[in-house]
């Protein structure tokens, strides 16, 4: 199995004089959840539709599944599902006869397909009531039915979110995290909530004005944004000794120039410098330090507010 799904090289997409893609080269590991991240014309939209063949690019190379000649990549594009803009969706059709449309045009064989997308998604109790009076999270999830159809092994989601309320915020995600938990399925999905995205995916591109400003994990995300108590004492061993036996925690780091990360007693400060000061060492320096998730994005891409 190859250990990526989509990797981009040197990526452009150019519209006259204009660059919407400059130079991208993007990697969605094998069963990962993939947070695309980007203001308004960053170009999340742009990097999708040439990835599921709906745009060509200008230059560069598309590799999907280990693939990147134009038969092969037409091919790869088959184990994909794809949620992007507004659906296709038949106001006046259920969603089974919705599902059945679309399954007879991508070729899809047999009917069991529909009801079992429509019980991932949550629809399978919709009867005869069709689309047109589905709510926004209805259609929605009906979407993401769409997209789901035949089985993908990759499945490409631009703001599935978009419009939902909190409630219907909360049931996509959990939905997109049963589905790659159960079924192993690798997501690429953009989001203009930020936190929703922190809750949902375990890797991230940072995208600004066409280029790709940085791919990082969650692990290495919750490094950067992780917040923490800064302390400089005249002992570092001695605090060291002090947080592990009078405040009985691990969750701190000795640097390398004698400071201290505490991880561990955020709500408490007072209690943690007390213990310190009683302990009969001199503090030099006691702050919270580290910086929202929404902070660490408008900073890479030098400010501004995200869509």
């Amino acid at each position: 199995m190859n250990e990526y799904v989509l990797r981009t090289h040197r990526l452009v997409k150019a519209y006259k004089n204009q660059l919407a893609l400059d130079d991208v080269n993007l990697n969605i590991r094998q069963g990962s959840i993939y947070g695309f991240i980007g203001q308004n014309g960053a170009g999340k939209s742009t990097l999708m539709k040439l990835v599921t063949g709906m745009a060509f690019p200008t230059s560069g190379t598309i590799e999907l599944f280990g693939e990147s000649g134009d038969k092969e990549l037409v091919r790869a594009r088959r184990r994909m599902g794809v949620a992007i803009e507004n659906p296709a969706l038949f106001p006046q059709l259920t969603a089974k006869e919705n599902l059945e449309i679309h399954r007879l045009q991508r070729g899809i064989p047999g009917k069991e397909c529909i009801r079992r997308v429509l019980e991932l998604v949550g629809l399978e109790g919709t009867g005869r009531k069709t689309a047109r009076n589905f709510s926004l999270g209805m259609k929605q999830r009906l979407a993401l039915a769409v997209a789901l159809l035949g089985d993908p092994e990759f499945l490409v989601l631009d703001e599935p979110t978009n419009g939902l309320d909190p409630v219907g915020v909360v049931e996509m995600r959990e939905l997109l995290q049963k589905l790659n938990r159960e079924t192993g399925i690798t997501i690429l999905i953009s989001s203009h909530i930020l936190s929703e995205l922190h809750l949902l995916a375990s890797h991230y591109g940072i995208i600004h004005r066409g280029r790709l400003l940085e791919e990082l994990t969650l692990d290495e995300l919750q490094k950067q944004c992780r917040q923490y108590i800064h302390i400089k004492v005249d002992s570092p061993e001695l605090a060291a000794s002090v947080l592990e036996q009078e405040l009985a925690t691990t969750k701190f780091e000795v640097l390398a120039d004698g400071t201290i990360q505490l991880f561990e007693h955020l709500g408490r400060p007072s209690r943690v410098s007390g213990a310190l000061a009683a302990a009969g060492l001199a503090i030099e320096q006691f702050m919270p330090m580290g910086e929202a998730l929404e902070s660490y994005f408008a900073k890479r891409i030098g400010g501004g507010a995200h869509e």
